[in-house]
C-alpha cells in the first residue's frame, strides 16, 4: 500500500472548475468572450487608484476592508458593519459553506447552478442536492421540495450563470418563506448590476427582515476587477460574525480594496456600461435568433445558445476559434448541446454573428 498522504474522503470525487479558455488550440489572436468580463475594462479611477497603491505593497492591508465598505454602504445604502470582503465572491461561498456544513449536511442547488456550490459542498463533505428547472430556470417550488432536514443552505444565483436567467423578487421571497429559520438562503448576485427589469430583486430586503439570507457579489464582472479578486457579501450580524471568525485575517488586497473603492464611487462609469450591455445584448440575441438558433431570455452580460445537438455545438465553438473568436462550452453544466456568449466590444459582437451565420450556411 501507498504510504503517501489521503486526501479527506470525497476530494478525489470532485471535478476540478474548468475556466473559459483564454486561447485557440492554434494559438492564434483570439477574442475572448468565454468568461463573462466585461470588454470595456475597468474604471480609468480604479486603474489609477491600483497604480497609486502599489507603493505601498510592503504594507498589510487593512484586515477589515473598512473603506472599502464604507464605500460599497455609501453606493448602495447599505451599514457597514453588515458587510464582510472576501477575495471575491468564491471565497466568501467556500467560507459559508464551510462554517455552516459538514458531512452528512446536505446543499440544495438549482440544476444548472454555478458549479463552484457544488464543487464547495463537496470539499466539505457536505451532499449537493440537484433541483429541476423549468425551461431553465430556477423553479422555486422544486427547490422547497428538495429541502430536508439535513439541509443547511440553499444557494440560487439571480441572474444565473450559465442561463442568463432569473427569479421575480416575488418567487424569490416565497422561496424564502418556505425554508426553515435554520437554513441559509444564499444569493449570488455576480450580474445584478446588470439587471434592469422591474420584478428583479438582488434579495437585500430579506437580510433586512431575516436571519438566514445572504446575498453575495462581486467586483468581477461589471466593474472589471477578475484580476484582483474582490467581493463581497451583506447579511445579518450574526453570519457576518461567523464569516469574520473564518476568513483569512488579510484576505482582500490592498490594491484590490483601493481599485474597489475608486470602481465602486464611479458610478458615471458603471452606468455606461449596463447601458452599453443592454444595447449588445439585445443585438446579440436578436442577431442570433434570427439565424434560427434558439438563443433563451438573460439579464446578464452573456446569452445561453442552443445548438441542435453536442455535435453542432462542439463543431460551431471549433469554428468560431478557427476565427478567433472564443466561447465557452458548457457540458460541465449538463448543457453540452449550448454555448455561452458573453457580450464584447461591437465589432466583436458583429464578427460572432457573422461567424455564426457562416457556420450554419455551411
Amino acid at each position: 500500500m501507498s504510504n503517501r498522504p489521503k486526501p479527506n474522503k470525497g476530494v478525489l470525487d470532485i471535478a476540478p472548475y474548468v475556466g473559459g479558455k483564454s486561447k485557440t488550440k492554434s494559438g492564434i489572436a483570439a477574442v475572448k468572450l468565454s468568461s463573462n468580463e466585461t470588454p470595456l475594462g475597468p474604471s480609468p479611477k480604479a486603474i489609477k487608484a491600483y497604480t497609486e497603491a502599489a507603493a505601498y505593497l510592503h504594507c498589510y492591508p487593512d484586515g477589515s476592508a473598512a473603506i472599502l465598505r464604507e464605500a460599497i454602504g455609501e453606493a448602495r445604502k447599505l451599514p457597514p458593519e453588515r458587510i464582510v470582503c472576501g477575495a471575491g465572491s468564491d471565497e466568501l461561498i467556500g467560507l459559508l459553506v464551510n462554517a455552516y456544513t459538514a458531512p452528512g449536511d446536505e446543499i440544495v442547488i438549482s440544476q444548472h447552478g454555478f458549479l463552484m456550490y457544488k464543487i464547495y459542498a463537496q470539499s466539505a463533505g457536505a451532499t449537493p442536492v440537484f433541483a429541476p428547472e423549468k425551461d431553465l430556470r430556477t423553479d422555486v417550488d422544486a427547490m422547497l421540495a428538495a429541502v430536508t432536514p439535513r439541509t443547511k443552505i440553499v444557494f440560487i444565483a439571480n441572474p444565473n450563470n450559465p442561463t442568463g436567467s432569473y427569479i421575480t423578487k416575488s418567487e424569490l421571497k416565497r422561496l424564502h418563506d418556505g425554508l426553515p429559520g435554520s437554513v441559509i438562503l444564499a444569493i449570488d448576485g455576480a450580474y445584478a448590476e446588470y439587471s434592469s427589469v422591474p420584478d428583479y430583486s438582488c434579495g437585500r430586503e430579506l437580510v433586512e427582515g431575516s436571519e438566514n439570507v445572504v446575498t453575495l457579489r462581486t467586483f468581477s464582472k461589471i466593474y472589471g476587477l477578475a484580476a484582483l479578486r474582490v467581493g463581497w457579501a451583506y447579511a445579518p450580524a450574526s453570519i457576518i460574525d461567523v464569516l469574520n471568525r473564518v476568513r483569512s485575517p488579510f484576505n482582500v488586497s490592498s490594491v484590490a480594496q483601493a481599485a474597489g473603492i475608486a470602481a465602486v464611487r464611479d458610478t458615471e462609469f458603471t452606468a455606461n456600461a449596463q447601458v452599453f450591455n443592454k444595447e449588445w445584448l439585445g443585438y446579440l440575441s436578436k442577431e442570433i435568433g434570427a439565424l434560427g438558433l434558439k438563443v433563451y431570455p438573460s439579464i446578464a452580460n452573456f446569452l445561453l445558445v442552443d445548438f441542435k445537438d453536442k455535435a453542432q455545438a462542439t463543431a460551431a465553438n471549433d469554428f468560431l476559434a478557427e476565427r478567433g473568436l472564443i466561447v465557452r462550452e458548457v457540458a460541465g453544466y449538463s448543457l453540452p448541446q449550448c454555448l455561452r456568449i458573453s457580450v464584447g466590444l461591437e465589432k466583436d459582437n458583429r464578427a460572432v454573428v457573422k461567424a455564426l451565420a457562416e457556420f450554419l450556411k455551411a
